[in-house]
């Protein structure tokens, strides 16, 4: 899975990443300190069956903290966008480009309105943090709209004389950008095409691609700059985008280093953090300061973003593959050495798909390692399941 940080110039993106995966990224207060994408990875959190089962786990591919599975997903953060990006604008095209596999994205949006709609700083109060989200859904609704539209007249004659149906061209077109025939399917219901592609207008794609990006491409406000935000702002962002978090970008990374260098003890996600070590009058001030702020918002929303991203908005599970239901290992005698993250709704041989083609090729059967049942391919997965999959060899 991978989740794309999106954002004009200056609203704290790179320093949102940064704080996220902790990788070194450099941040500026200029536009386009970003050229090349960062890539990196960040956690989400999901109850370890450790505990339920009895048993200490070795994790492989995650973190166990506590009963807690840290459970790894891909950040990208890429360039600042600004208006008519979609039309190459800063470079627009290509940093557009760079977001053709994400699967849902985190708009960082400087809800102090101290920067323009180009990413110039300003004073707080001074710009409408509001328009930030419109403009981006539109910047990518047009960029959508322009790969249909490439290429297209002589393609929609083709259909028109082959009869073809209108989301199997369209799937076709944006299949690039990992949208699924299905997300076309229940954008169609919404903005009904005439049969006849050779007359489907500017307008009528437009309306249609923002039905596709609500579902492709679903997007999270991470309000940042919380802590400086004007009285209204914050509900000026609710009002017009489904999933917002108010976040504080700058405190989050601030934390993760103090924690590092043993002043505090905090943990990502958490509402609050306790000073552990002697701070001088000007450390306690800063400190003090993020702790008040944190226990407003309930936490400094970096962590919740990235887990709103992959849990609410995307409906992923955790699912733990083994090999011995009996002892929860697998081949390597690892206890509980993997979790995977899935789409509700998946399957036990969409696991085992999950894990490796081979394994869902030669599927024979599942069995729920918690249960002791046997369970077929069309088996439901549930959050938390252990599951052991059994194929031919």
């Amino acid at each position: 899975m991978q989740i794309g940080i999106v954002g004009k110039p200056n609203v704290g993106k790179s320093t949102f990443f940064g704080a996220a995966t902790m990788a070194p990224v450099e941040i500026a207060n200029y536009p386009f300190t970003t050229i090349e994408p960062n890539k990196g990875v960040a956690h989400v959190r999901a109850p370890c069956p450790c505990r339920d089962l009895g048993v200490t786990c070795t994790p492989h591919n995650s973190l166990c903290v506590n009963g807690t599975r840290m459970i790894p997903v891909e950040l990208l953060d890429v360039a600042g966008l600004v208006p008519d990006a979609w039309q190459g604008k800063g470079l627009g095209n290509q940093f557009l480009d760079d977001l053709r596999q994400a699967d849902a994205l985190i708009n960082v949006v400087d809800v102090s309105g101290s920067t323009d709609i180009e990413g110039v700083p300003g004073k707080p109060g001074s710009h409408d943090p509001a328009e930030d989200v419109l403009f981006l859904r539109r910047e990518i609704e047009c960029w959508m709209r322009e790969i249909i539209k490439n290429g297209f007249s002589k393609i929609a004659r083709q259909a028109k004389m082959q009869g073809s149906k209108p989301e199997a061209i369209l799937h076709e077109r944006l299949a690039g950008l990992n949208v699924t025939e299905a997300q076309v399917k229940e954008a169609l219901r919404e903005v009904p095409l005439p049969d006849d592609p050779t007359k489907w207008d500017d307008e009528l794609l437009l309306s249609l691609c923002s039905e596709i990006r609500k579902r492709s491409k679903p997007m999270i406000a991470a309000m940042n700059k919380a802590d400086i935000a004007p009285e209204g702002n914050i509900e000026k962002v609710e009002k017009i985008n489904d999933v917002c978090v108010p976040t504080m970008a700058e405190t989050e990374l601030a934390l993760k280093k103090a924690a590092a260098a043993g002043i505090v003890e905090y943990s990502p996600g958490d509402r609050t953090f306790t000073i552990v070590k002697e701070v001088n009058d000007a450390q306690r001030k800063a400190l003090d300061y993020m702790k008040a702020n944190m226990e407003k918002y309930g936490g400094t929303g970096v962590q919740q973003c990235i887990e709103k991203a992959a849990f609410d908005v995307l409906g992923l599970i955790a699912v733990y593959p083994v090999e011995d239901e009996n002892k929860f290992t697998d081949h390597f005698g690892r206890v509980l050495p993997d979790a995977f993250l899935l789409p509700k709704g998946s399957t036990a041989k969409d696991l085992a798909y999950k894990i490796h083609t081979d394994l869902g090729d030669k599927f024979i059967r599942a069995v729920n390692a918690r249960t002791k049942r046997t369970v077929g391919a069309d088996y439901e997965l549930q959050d938390g399941d252990v599951i052991r999959i059994v194929a031919n060899k």
